[in-house]
């Protein structure tokens, strides 16, 4: 019994040790991964900067009357679009044709008694040439044919002033614009110079002012200080990317020294009515023109802590870990201001499977994003 056992046991071990004598090492090791890699090359590039502004109306009118009485008529629909020399609102016109029809009543008095003394004028010279009247009594009267010329012209002057109050009882619109709510109805009384009737904004073409810092100010010199004003584009809440174009007409003189920003003013035009005032608006200005410049996929920038760095693909295939100096993001590209040279290629993407710098790779060449366009900001 024991005899059969142990011979059992050997014809086991034999199978065993057969089987783990057939297993022999392949020595193969996996494919290098496959990533995407772009070719590093210069171009002729504008680099643009973005800004926070607001939208400012060109004119703005706080409409105040220039007489006082009462408003008898509101001649406008609020919110609405007017013409320059609209009739807005009326002021009770009685009193003051009343005092137009005084002035002209006290004019026609004054021009009468203007007519008789200068035919007392007239006589008078006569009888002093024929000695019939004294000295004294012709200068008297040609005094008071001088002193009604004088009252002509304060009455020709009362009249004028009548007329121009009544003609102000008219409160007329100065430019043409989007009118505001009225701010006092029919039956108030409005006080010259004083009570606020509406406000009134023009609303073609616009104005959107932004600041800049001082750093950006300076590197953008050479442009800005050109006779040609460059151009700008403008975004504005809820709009993507920058669809509107505006033109840069206003440079402030000096910088604020509590902020160390200098401010801008774009125009831009507004037939739609689609900027109104007190509106945010995204700015994209051209801060520097550059002969060659090295832009890259943005997605190609990687980070260690503080540091940037990018992924070069030596001619072995080998992967090599590449510190860089970052410009400016532009849009989806990002400018580089050291640490590549042109005809390096970098990956792109498959970043992800690069586990060590000097990782064997498969690169398979693709064309940069964007690659030969000016470069446009995403943000500041």
């Amino acid at each position: 019994m024991v005899k059969k056992l142990t011979a059992t046991l050997f014809g086991l071990s034999a199978l065993v040790l057969a089987g783990c004598g057939s297993e022999e090492p392949t020595g193969q090791q996996p494919p290098p991964p496959a990533v995407e890699v772009a070719q590093v090359s210069t171009e002729a590039t504008t680099l643009w900067r973005s800004f926070t502004g607001r939208v400012v109306a060109p004119e703005t009118v706080e409409l105040r009357p220039r007489v006082s009485g009462y408003i008898d008529l509101v001649s406008f629909t609020e919110g609405a679009l007017v013409e320059r020399g609209d009739v807005l609102f009326t002021i009770d016109q009685r009193p003051y044709k009343a005092k137009l029809r005084a002035a002209e009543a006290d004019l026609q008095r004054v021009r009468s008694e203007l007519a008789f003394n200068t035919k007392q004028a007239r006589r008078a010279q006569q009888l002093l040439d024929s000695k019939a009247i004294s000295r004294e009594e012709y200068d008297r009267r040609i005094a008071a044919r001088d002193a009604k010329h004088a009252a002509l012209n304060a009455a020709e002057a009362t009249v004028e002033n009548a007329r121009l109050n009544l003609q102000y009882t008219e409160v007329t619109a100065p430019i043409s614009g989007r009118v505001s709510r009225a701010q006092i109805t029919r039956g108030n009384l409005a006080n010259a110079d004083t009570t606020l009737l509406t406000t009134l904004v023009s609303v073609d073409p616009m104005y959107v002012y932004f600041e800049s810092d001082e750093q950006t100010f300076a590197a953008s010199r050479n442009l800005l200080n050109s006779d040609a004003r460059p151009p700008v584009h403008i975004g504005l809440a809820g709009e993507h990317g920058y669809p509107h174009k505006g033109q840069l007409d206003f440079i402030d003189n000096r910088l604020n020294s509590h902020t160390g920003t200098i401010q801008f003013r774009a125009v831009v035009s507004n037939p739609e009515g689609t900027f109104k005032p007190g509106q945010f608006a995204r700015v994209e200005m051209p801060i520097e023109e550059m002969a060659q410049a090295v832009l890259i996929d943005s997605k190609a920038v990687l980070t260690d802590q503080d540091r940037r760095y990018v992924y070069v693909v030596t001619q072995e295939s080998l992967t090599e870990r590449r510190p860089v100096e970052l410009g400016p993001r532009q849009g989806e590209r990002t400018v580089i201001r050291s640490g590549l040279q042109t005809g390096e290629r970098i990956v792109v993407n498959g970043l992800q499977k690069i586990f060590f710098p000097g990782m064997p790779v498969a690169p398979e060449m693709i064309a940069q994003q964007g690659q030969g366009s000016s470069a446009q900001a995403a943000g500041h």
